[in-house]
């Protein structure tokens, strides 16, 4: 069976943006931008632990895509990239009156599931799937319980782990 990475999967690794250092592990946030009240919040909160957290500003890039739909094939070219230790996918998708909230949610995440499987780096799914606008707004809400600073504590725990067992 060939790598589902293509040639990048031969390809070595671009140590000036990969792989953890006294710095931090280099992270990419992925986040879409439809429904942005609430993304912007998860982004804002998950840079900043990762921030906290002592991950350098220049290991932290941010790549936006239209909506939650898009984030499983940008975090597979992410990751295609070698640039990356870890990828969070930040998105929102907010029950409608109709079947599409099923669509792109359920393509969300089984799309960042199987990009997860085929990985050598952790993919966070950090896309909230909520009723309304308001337990969206709580989920993000950057007094307390922003959703975005649990992704990044995630990214930064599996990361480590990956490294740990790189290393043996």
């Amino acid at each position: 069976m060939s790598d589902p990475r293509g040639s990048a999967a031969s390809a070595p690794r671009d140590e000036s943006g990969s792989g953890a250092s006294e710095t931090g592990p280099a992270i990419v946030l992925l986040a879409a931008n439809f429904n942005n009240m609430v993304t912007e919040r998860l982004l804002d909160g998950a840079r900043a632990r990762l921030l906290a957290e002592g991950v350098e500003g220049d290991r932290i890039s941010v790549l936006r895509v239209p909506g939650a739909w898009d984030l499983p094939q940008a975090a597979r070219r992410a990751w295609q990239s070698g640039r990356f230790d870890a990828i969070i996918a930040i998105g929102c998708v907010i029950r409608g009156e109709t079947a599409h909230f099923d669509y792109v949610a359920g393509n969300a995440s089984e799309g960042l599931g199987q990009v997860a499987l085929a990985a050598d780096i952790p993919i966070v799914f950090g896309v909230l799937t909520t009723d309304n606008a308001e337990q969206a707004l709580t989920r993000a809400d950057p007094q307390g319980g922003n959703r975005g600073a649990e992704f990044a504590e995630a990214a930064l725990a599996m990361a480590a782990l990956y490294d740990g067992l790189r290393r043996g």
